[in-house]
């Protein structure tokens, strides 16, 4: 039987990142840890019960439990560590999210998971790697872009963002911090660009031609995530510009509610998003899709 009861976590930190967005810092608590056997950390330790939050895999998700209101799923943007922080971007878009802009650091609240499929780290290692993100989307991708700069493990990589304006761009520290060591291209779709280098007019897609230009050979791996249309439409163009659909991976985060795969909210055909998914090969979901998408 699954284990419905949230672990306890306290809200550490928030700053706002984007139009009525926020990214926060959670902590793992009751539970969740234990005094650490090193004297060295000042902080607990995760315990080795808590095997699900020390396993978690980058691209995985959690559902956040506001005391009173109810649960929402949220992609990690830093794995928890040691001592249990992990962070996450969130939107405010509904009666979670705005319950949880009202909360001050120090707040009590609930946590699931992890859940789902994340992305396929091993076998995206060491190879050409296009990540393209729109809005918050680009959040289940974090993990996957801190992980390949920090270990150096690839051939190539490029990230591709876009926003519909300079206010709606989320996640800056992030992509300031790779353009330091990767090819960053951010689109605006609408209004003034901010004069950056790296900074064009137009979506995801109008840069394309240029992106695979500077690949030279077509990427290995292409990892999608945010709108639905942005992603579809990007995976249809990619593969008639020759990228293979088996090496387009897209996250589908979509009417997840229980993130168990029993509440039927998520059902795509006989898949579940929570449990199959929430990281698809574009081969695999393509059945599962209208025709016209």
């Amino acid at each position: 039987m699954h284990n419905l009861t949230p672990s306890a976590i306290e809200l550490v930190d928030f700053y706002d990142d984007g139009e009525q967005a926020r990214h926060f810092q959670f902590r793992l608590l009751d539970g969740a840890v234990s005094a650490s056997a090193d004297p060295a950390l000042t902080e607990p330790t995760l315990t080795k019960q808590d095997t699900g939050w020390q396993k978690v895999q980058i691209g995985q998700f959690f559902m956040l439990n506001v005391p009173g209101v109810g649960e929402a799923p949220f992609t990690f943007t830093q794995m928890p560590d040691e001592q249990g922080h992990f962070r996450a971007l969130v939107r405010q878009m509904g009666a979670v999210t705005t319950a949880l802009f009202g909360l001050q650091p120090g707040q009590i609240l609930g946590a699931r998971g992890p859940y789902g499929i994340g992305w396929p780290m091993n076998e995206i290692s060491g190879k050409r790697i296009l990540v393209v993100g729109g809005g918050c989307g680009l959040a289940p991708l974090v993990g996957v872009v801190d992980h390949l700069v920090e270990q150096q493990n690839y051939t190539q990589l490029t990230v591709v963002y876009g926003a519909r304006s300079q206010q709606a761009k989320m996640l800056n520290p992030e992509r300031e911090r790779w353009q330091q060591f990767i090819p960053v291209f951010n689109m605006i779709e609408n209004g003034d660009l901010n004069g950056d280098e790296n900074e064009y007019h137009g979506r995801p897609i109008d840069i394309m031609p240029t992106v695979l230009d500077s690949f030279g050979e077509l990427p290995d791996v292409v990892l999608l995530a945010g709108p639905q249309v942005m992603m579809f439409g990007m995976a249809d163009y990619l593969v008639a510009s020759g990228v293979y659909d088996h090496a387009i991976y897209l996250s589908i985060e979509r009417r997840m509610h229980c993130g168990l795969g029993t509440c039927g909210h998520c059902y795509l055909k006989h898949q579940y998003i929570c449990t199959d998914g929430p990281t698809f090969r574009w081969d695999v979901l393509q059945p599962y899709l209208p025709e016209d998408h």
